[in-house]
């Protein structure tokens, strides 16, 4: 049986990686499921799945769930796992959102033959600690974002110098055809076109931040330069990547709009499965009207931070991340409007009390943290502040 550990089991990610393996249950076996605090969700999949080993990281939920399962072992944190599981995991999946799954994904890597990562945030703030990890373990990453995914799937078998130009396509969110208005709601906001996904990412996808951060995920995973990297415009979101090479050949990766399409592959990758999720019949008539289209500036303001990405490693990702997790948790309370994100996080990251971080190189996972705090803590002051003037 194949050995899975799963973090963030009650998120998107983690609940559609779930539904790949229950198609073919009985040649699996989960080593660990973790939550912050939908312990509702989680106590089903424990059940379903039987699962030994569950991480619960917020308090209150943790003591409830303890209460409830008392046969099992159930951890309050990540801490104790390294010790606990003894059996190293063929798969993990690693879907906790925001810079809180970094030291998870940091700590679960030494538990696992192959891992796939899900986290934004993780790879764009930690990846040098990640690959260090990695290289240590020697345990495969697979990066599963549609586009990162795509893109890995052809560069894999090429040399770095082989690589000409790498196109990350944007369907343009809900507002790609439409005049955006001040009063936009995050209800109107949040509808993304043609992905069903969590809120936080719906409305990055809606500023065009999440190419922003694709991008810099792209440059650090693939070791490549910056001016490589292009976003076109696709509102059908069939596309997923296009892939110049200097050989003359471009390849572009398509699939449905289905997350577990990257999901199942990651999870089979070398094996003849039967299971593998059943895609839809290619579909001429997008492939016929493909609409690719340049990035208006103007419509999609947060573009232009792409000029102020820095080569080498800083801690300027994460004043980026927290910057705009906290803009978009504003947004989402009507505390701030929505134009104000993409405006906001311009001033914020050309202010001396954060551009100061831009050279500085990440020393520890402690001060990734930390930083995120405090830039979070003062990005809200600022904003709030600002709006009461």
């Amino acid at each position: 049986m194949k050995k899975i550990i799963i973090l963030g089991s009650t998120g998107s990610i983690g609940k559609q990686t779930l539904e790949v393996i229950n198609k073919d249950k009985n040649k699996f076996k989960i080593l660990l499921l973790s939550t912050d605090k939908n312990i509702n969700l989680i106590s089903k999949q424990i059940k379903n799945f039987k699962v030994e080993n569950v991480v619960v990281t917020n308090k209150k939920k943790y003591k409830i769930l303890k209460k409830k399962f008392k046969k099992i072992k159930i951890f309050p944190d990540f801490k104790k796992i390294d010790k606990k599981l003894k059996v190293k995991a063929d798969y993990a999946m690693s879907a906790i959102s925001g810079i809180e799954g970094l030291r998870p994904t940091i700590n679960i890597i030494k538990k696992t033959k192959r891992i796939a990562i899900a986290n934004k945030e993780s790879l764009i703030c930690g990846w040098s600690f990640i690959q260090k990890e990695l290289k240590k373990n020697k345990t495969e990453f697979i990066p599963v974002d549609s586009e990162h995914f795509s893109i890995w799937s052809v560069i894999k078998d090429y040399k770095k110098s082989d690589i000409e130009k790498v196109i990350l396509t944007a369907s343009g969110g809900p507002f790609l055809n439409k005049k955006i208005k001040k009063n936009v709601s995050p209800k109107d906001a949040i509808s993304h076109p043609n992905w069903t996904m969590g809120k936080k990412i719906s409305i990055d996808s809606a500023t065009m931040m999440n190419k922003i951060f694709e991008i810099i995920e792209a440059k650090k995973i693939f070791n490549l330069e910056l001016n490589k990297f292009e976003i076109l415009i696709h509102p059908k979101s069939y596309i997923h990547a296009i892939v110049k090479l200097k050989n003359g050949l471009i390849k572009i990766i398509a699939h449905d709009t289905d997350m577990k399409i990257p999901i199942s592959n990651s999870i089979y990758m070398g094996n003849n499965n039967k299971n593998f999720i059943k895609s839809k019949k290619i579909d001429i008539n997008i492939l016929n009207s493909l609409n690719l289209q340049k990035v208006r500036i103007k419509k999609y303001p947060v573009i232009k931070i792409l000029n102020r990405i820095t080569k080498k490693e800083s801690l300027f990702d994460t004043i980026l991340v927290a910057i705009n997790d906290e803009l978009v948790k504003l947004f989402l309370e009507n505390k701030i409007k929505f134009l104000d994100i993409s405006s906001k996080i311009w001033h914020l990251i050309n202010l001396p009390l954060f551009s100061k971080f831009r050279h500085q190189k990440p020393k520890n996972l402690a001060q990734i943290e930390k930083l995120n705090e405090f830039v979070r803590l003062k990005t809200s002051s600022l904003s709030v502040i600002s709006k009461q003037k």
